[in-house]
């Protein structure tokens, strides 16, 4: 099987994953108990006013009417209004993603550079009490709840401390004129480096477990020996030799791991009221807001099955010796 081929029938279980995924969100919601209609529909309203207010939002529709215009606005882009505001969904997506990809990304940045940095030295100095304590470490960070993390580190740093904001990006009456200038404040920095830091703890065990790994594996190439005799100093085998070898594995599943990272910060999000897409949807969900908590959710899933898609053709591009049979 050829390259082409292979990104073919890649792209077609991508498309089939994302309909499973988006029917499966369809059905979940109108599934589950309770009435969404009791959020539009105020005591004071007439009956006429409600029936025309449930039919506007399609609620009085067969399901297989629902999920057709479901679907056929999905191929649009279109997902809906919300119950709760009548904000389209796509505005609240515009609005609510870059704060999480904000967050996500600095914290996954920071924790990769210090995971794979540490990587690097557990491998060379096997057996040392640093490479025990830097794995124990990185087996803490992913074995301890990110959210029972962060509600340590409020209650330390923020409650009895004082020296972070307790929630938000933002201090009330601060004032940014615009994203970017909001972005660079001192302010928002402040109320960042808190989630960062959890986020990045817990994210930074796996970088550091791989590359450790990795430069085991590669320490024992014979190439390595051939270093050695041919006089090379000790600090240039491990960086230009023995690490850039042993960093095509951690390259590939950071792809992974990036999907995964947007879903993983709805918990942190929540801790410290960072007004992201993952806070937004347990509130979608809590007040039965089918099309914004179907928006965020596809969002979500749609990060991880494009990453995984991503990490595949990393593979055959980073790695010759990857066939595609």
């Amino acid at each position: 099987m050829g390259k082409l081929d292979f990104f073919v029938r890649r792209t077609l279980q991508l498309g089939l994953t994302l309909w499973a995924v988006a029917t499966a969100l369809f059905m979940l919601f109108r599934l589950m108990p309770g009435d969404p209609t009791s959020y539009i529909i105020s005591p004071g309203m007439t009956p006429e006013v409600r029936q025309r207010l449930v039919d506007s939002y399609g609620l009085n529709d067969p399901l297989w009417v629902q999920y057709v215009r479901y679907i056929e606005n999905l191929l649009t882009l279109d997902l809906g209004r919300s119950f709760k505001t009548n904000e389209r969904v796509v505005d609240v997506l515009v609005t609510y993603l870059p704060n999480t990809l904000i967050l996500m990304l600095t914290a996954f940045v920071v924790a990769y550079i210090i995971g794979i940095t540490l990587g690097v030295f557990t491998g060379w100095y096997r057996g040392s009490q640093f490479e025990k304590s830097a794995v124990v470490t990185a087996l803490v960070g992913r074995s301890v709840p990110s959210f029972w993390m962060g509600i340590l580190v409020l209650w330390i740093f923020g409650a009895k401390l004082g020296v972070i904001p307790m929630s938000g990006m933002t201090s009330l009456g601060s004032g940014p004129k615009d994203f970017w200038g909001m972005v660079f404040s001192v302010d928002f920095l402040h109320h960042l480096i808190a989630p960062v830091i959890v986020l990045a703890f817990y994210y930074m065990g796996y970088p550091l477990l791989i590359m450790r790994n990795s430069m085991l594996e590669t320490l024992s190439e014979d190439f390595i020996d051939l270093c050695r005799a041919k006089g090379l100093t000790e600090r240039s085998i491990m960086f230009k030799h023995a690490a850039r070898n042993a960093l095509l594995p951690v390259l590939t599943a950071a792809a992974i791991a990036v999907g995964y990272a947007v879903g993983g910060s709805v918990l942190i999000e929540t801790v410290f009221g960072w007004p992201g897409i993952g806070r937004e949807m347990i509130r979608a969900v809590l007040r039965r807001d089918f099309p914004v908590a179907q928006g965020t959710f596809l969002v979500l899933a749609l990060s991880v099955i494009v990453m995984n898609f991503v990490a595949d053709l990393l593979y055959g591009v980073l790695d010759p010796r990857v066939t595609y049979d």
